[in-house]
């Protein structure tokens, strides 16, 4: 985690974050912070920064922020693409949001198994979650547009 990531529910004031969880794990086992250590954090579809820790204990982290910097650009570029299997999704959500696509199509095919589009990774949330360990990655806070097109009809202009 190049990036530690805040939604609404982790704020605690304007400029005050608590954390608990995966992102508190992750800073005490592999940064190995400590109070008065600066960590990089973003809000979710908002600004990066830094935040400062002021508190740090097994159970919780609270940081105070400085949110002044805009993401990173977004790729300009659509990504149209056949349903994969669950397992391979996963892999493709993330590397495609670490590198910096916003508008992903996940299209049908003969080829797609239909058991496919009832898999519990095409739920919002599960989604997400993927897609936030993408920007988590590339140092970024907009989440991507997911497209679910079970019918795709061709079009010609002539």
């Amino acid at each position: 985690m190049n990036l530690t990531l805040l939604d609404d529910d982790d704020f605690i004031s304007a400029s005050t974050v608590r954390l608990t969880g995966r992102r508190l794990q992750h800073v005490l086992e592999v940064h190995r912070a400590d109070v008065g250590d600066d960590l990089k954090v973003g809000k979710v579809d908002g600004l990066l920064g830094s935040g400062r820790i002021i508190e740090l204990t097994a159970e919780q982290l609270t940081l105070e922020l400085q949110l002044d910097k805009h993401p990173p650009a977004p790729l300009p570029c659509t990504l149209l693409l056949a349903l994969p299997r669950p397992k391979m999704l996963k892999r493709v959500l993330q590397a495609v949001t670490s590198l910096g696509v916003k508008q992903i199509y996940l299209l049908n095919s003969y080829r797609v198994e239909k058991s496919f589009w009832n898999s519990p990774l095409l739920q919002p949330e599960k989604l997400q979650e993927q897609f936030l360990l993408g920007l988590e990655q590339t140092v970024d806070t907009i989440l991507p547009e997911v497209h679910l097109r079970k019918l795709v009809q061709a079009v010609c202009r002539g």
